[in-house]
């Protein structure tokens, strides 16, 4: 008797969480899909049924018997659109006799299919029906406010959390509900976006290996998990005197990490999540990427790269998480070019930060036409930053290839806050208005400069121009939001 290879794929994650403003929405929205990803399928996880992939939006699932995989087919999706209005689901099914690899390669194939056919809204209403001010969406309940289904959901769901612990492995404070909560002295907040590198090449190693692929799938999301501990504890002593965590996580699943965050966190968040990442991934999955010969080099380790867009507090999030998304994709094509067309090598762990002072953000190629590139063509993007990688043949690559590393990001901020410190950041702010339209002018402030100050390093460390670029904006944006002070 046949069994069933079952496959769903969760669509319109993002929008659904990033919806709305408010954060009490936006978590609970979390709460709501790392229930979908995860226990919302147990129901029908019956009758000796193997569970391969249940993670990052992602279920492949082996039913014994096709009543059980039909009833699955019938009503999971309604039990996700019904839970968390607005998001839908793709489905396919084949019949696995005993080669996994075919069936496997069948059910993408139908998936992908499945994905490009549109579902039908639950959420949609007469024409005549009182809409959310908020959404457009119809209402359903009069609570303080008029509230549409998919809200509604969330502000029952926000209050769990299942979400935090699992990211910060510990609650010994207050989490936060209210963007105020994660706000301290300045307004500037963060959305970090990560992703793992090389999945695509791991999936082709060992995605039609069906207890290999198994194994892997359930270590990845412990890795993941794990990483995102250790990033928590690298930055919980800068908070120590705070009763609330300025930390929200909103997707921890798979490879995949996103979290808002206090702005001067951010980078250190970032950097200590990737690093542990490599560690984690190396001790949970090291053999079998080494047994399967996944990369060249004998790599037994995953990276990762993070987007990070910093922006206001009342700046909308759905747009903050989509520049920090795109930062990402940014971050992804530099480290891969890096090896060239050689795809069997593992790209090396990099994050890409933007500093949001536009009042709308186009993708990031039109910001860095628009805001990072001077008239003569020089660019003040001088990202990604590396992660400090974990072999001297990467740290050669690096340095041939003249790329940054974070603590280098982070030493030459921390050597403008020396003394003078205030008057060489005016200098350079000003420097870099200049260089934008007059590189003469330029030239010229910063040779003033070189003579006022005794300690002009820092001073040529950020105007030099190297391979077409310069460290100096983003030094200086890097700084403000961990020093400025706005509020009290």
């Amino acid at each position: 008797m046949s069994k069933f290879l079952y496959g769903a794929a969760v669509q319109g994650i993002q929008d659904f969480i990033f919806q709305t403003n408010k954060l009490q929405e936006i978590v609970g929205a979390s709460e709501l899909v790392e229930q979908v990803c995860t226990t919302a399928f147990d129901e029908f996880a019956v009758n000796n049924g193997e569970s391969i992939v249940r993670a990052a939006g992602n279920i492949k699932f082996i039913f014994e018997k096709k009543d059980d995989c039909a009833k699955a087919v019938r009503e999971f999706p309604k039990k996700v659109m019904t839970m968390a209005p607005g998001i839908t689901i793709s489905q396919a099914v084949v019949p696995l006799e005993n080669d996994f690899e075919k069936a496997i390669d069948k059910l993408e194939t139908l998936l992908k299919n499945q994905r490009n056919k549109p579902s039908a809204s639950i959420t949609s209403g007469l024409i005549g029906m009182k809409r959310a001010n908020s959404t457009g969406l119809p209402v359903v309940e009069i609570n303080n406010g008029y509230l549409d289904a998919p809200t509604k959901a969330k502000l029952e769901k926000y209050e769990i959390k299942k979400l935090s612990i699992k990211s910060f492995g510990e609650i010994s404070k207050r989490l936060a509900y209210d963007i105020s909560d994660i706000t301290d002295k300045n307004d500037w907040i963060a959305v970090i976006h990560a992703d793992g590198n090389g999945l695509g090449r791991v999936v082709q190693a060992i995605g039609k290996k069906k207890d290999i692929f198994k194994e892997f799938s359930q270590k990845l999301d412990d890795a993941t998990m794990n990483a995102a501990h250790k990033a928590y504890q690298a930055v919980k002593d800068k908070f120590a005197d705070k009763q609330v965590v300025p930390i929200r996580p909103i997707v921890l699943s798979g490879d995949d990490m996103t979290v808002i965050i206090r702005g001067d966190l951010a980078i250190d968040y970032a950097n200590a999540f990737i690093t542990a990442f490599e560690e984690k991934t190396k001790t949970a999955l090291g053999k079998i990427l080494r047994d399967e010969k996944v990369f060249a080099l004998n790599k037994d380790y995953l990276t990762a790269c993070a987007g990070i867009a910093f922006i206001k507090s009342s700046y909308p999030f759905y747009y903050g998480y989509q520049l920090a998304e795109d930062l990402c994709s940014q971050a992804k094509k530099d480290t891969k070019a890096i090896f060239g067309e050689n795809t069997n090598n593992l790209p090396p762990s990099c994050l890409l930060f933007h500093k949001v002072q536009d009042s709308f953000v186009f993708n990031y190629d039109d910001i860095i036409r628009r805001e990072l590139t001077a008239s003569d063509g020089l660019s003040l993007k001088a990202g990604p930053y590396y992660i400090t990688p974990q072999d001297t043949f990467v740290a050669d690559i690096l340095i041939k290839n003249k790329k940054l590393l974070v603590s280098k990001l982070i030493e030459y901020s921390t050597l403008l806050n020396r003394e003078n410190g205030d008057g060489i950041k005016s200098g350079i702010r000003n420097w870099v208005s200049l260089r934008i339209i007059n590189k003469d002018k330029a030239d010229q402030k910063r040779d003033r400069m070189i003579d006022i100050f005794s300690d002009s390093t820092i001073i040529k460390s950020l105007t030099k121009e190297e391979d077409n670029r310069c460290l100096a904006y983003d030094v200086l944006a890097y700084n403000t939001i961990i020093n400025q002070q706005t509020k009290e």
